[in-house]
């Protein structure tokens, strides 16, 4: 099985388990001290030689760990190691895994503003790479151009939107919440026939090919990333969108021109606070006097790195902004903001569809990858659901337009409709 060239752990560690060590009483101690760090989360914890060390009364789930060295990984950097033990089988999970991670999530939160030993520990997590224009370009092969073929496995069919689908009913498919999505951004952006949008980064520019058909719009996409630039032409050709959508493959950095809507949807991400001036540059430069725009962004309740395992082995460069440090692009050129909309249960319910979906293509994507990838991936997507289900993380949409312009609707009712 191929690892698309794309190893998301270091072959060397996925070495054969080392059941049948003895466990010493010094093992027994530092497992005990694991779980007194980790706050006594409402989880069992076995040994390599099946001996459950931990037993809580109210258990979601059993974490066993496999070998001695598995023990001393996660107890030195768990932010790194525990990702990468899961990922090669040297950690297990016996039970729901999203509720294991949420259970584990808000323990280690709740424990970290106790134990001093748990903030050192925080703070040994490494800054996220930079997003310079060269790295940007790494960064973004690294995940986006892990091959079409795989993301169209589990993404919505209609569009192929990877970012954060909005659920008008609690019986939406992924479908349709993608398209109501694409509807609300829309109608928050007023779009009306012959504005002309500026999109940065187009994923694979299924939202400039639905506002271009469904409000007559001519639409500029920017994306670093090949296969999807080259994806998204190949559809605006067949659907015949091409005279009204144009996927230009370059940094946004590079926009120029003058534009009536600016829009980026899941790109802040991985921007980087030290760009986000920058970006507010940008915006300045091409919006024009009565112009408008919306940043759909994940986020923060307050300043913190991005998990170190998911910036290093699936999203590197990434990191989620609060909505202080997202400021930094508005306030130096004077923006007015309109609107913020926090909508992160929706992303929740989006990564379990995709994570369904996921699981219901095993035997494709074992044909594409080996098992250290999938049961990365899998633990990303559960991940991720924990996170949002618990408010680690945020999913803000900011609408925003110039200090002088009073093109600024009375009410929310054009956005409901």
């Amino acid at each position: 099985m191929s690892s698309h060239g794309n190893p998301l752990i270091n072959q060397n560690d996925n070495r054969p388990l080392l059941g049948g060590e003895n466990v010493t009483v010094f093992d027994r101690w530092l497992a005990n001290k694991l779980m007194q760090v980790i706050g006594m989360p409402q989880i069992n914890l076995v040994l390599w030689n099946d001996e459950m060390i931990y037993k809580s009364p109210n258990s979601v789930a059993t974490m066993k760990l496999h070998d001695r060295s598995a023990m001393f990984k996660i107890i030195s950097n768990p932010d790194i190691n525990a990702g990468d033990l899961y990922s090669t089988g040297r950690l297990t999970i016996d039970g729901d895994l999203i509720r294991f991670l949420e259970v584990v999530y808000k323990s280690l939160d709740e424990a970290s503003k106790h134990s001093w030993f748990t903030r050192v520990i925080a703070s040994w997590q490494q800054r996220p790479r930079p997003n310079s224009m060269s790295r940007s370009l790494d960064n973004i092969h690294h995940h986006y151009d892990l091959g079409n073929d795989f993301y169209r496995l589990w993404l919505d069919k209609e569009a192929m939107q990877y970012t954060c689908a909005y659920y008008p009913s609690a019986e939406a498919s992924l479908e349709e919440a993608q398209q109501a999505k694409m509807h609300h951004i829309a109608r928050k952006l007023q779009l009306k026939p012959g504005d002309k949008v500026v999109e940065a980064g187009c994923g694979w520019g299924g939202l400039a090919r639905f506002m271009a058909k469904n409000y007559g719009v001519q639409v500029s996409s920017f994306n670093i990333s090949r296969e999807q630039i080259a994806y998204a032409r190949d559809k605006a050709k067949q659907q015949g969108l091409s005279a009204q959508v144009d996927y230009i493959e370059d940094d946004y950095r590079n926009i120029k021109g003058k534009y009536d809507v600016f829009v980026s949807v899941g790109m802040l991400e991985h921007v980087g606070v030290d760009n986000f001036a920058p970006l507010g540059e940008v915006v300045n430069r091409c919006l024009k006097k009565d112009g408008r725009g919306l940043i759909h962004s994940i986020g923060r309740n307050r300043p913190k790195l991005m998990n170190g395992w998911i910036e290093r082995r699936i999203f590197p460069g990434a990191y989620p902004p609060s909505l202080k440090e997202m400021m930094n692009i508005f306030e130096p050129y004077d923006f007015s903001v309109l609107d913020v909309e926090n909508i992160r249960l929706h992303y929740a319910r989006t990564l379990k569809h995709w994570l369904e979906r996921f699981d219901q293509h095993q035997v494709e994507i074992n044909e594409m990858f080996d098992e250290n990838f999938i049961r990365a991936w899998r633990l990303y997507l559960a991940g991720s659901i924990a996170a949002f289900t618990t408010g680690d993380l945020q999913l803000f949409q900011i609408v925003f337009n110039r200090r002088e312009s009073n093109q600024v609707p009375w009410t929310r009712e054009h956005i409901y409709q």
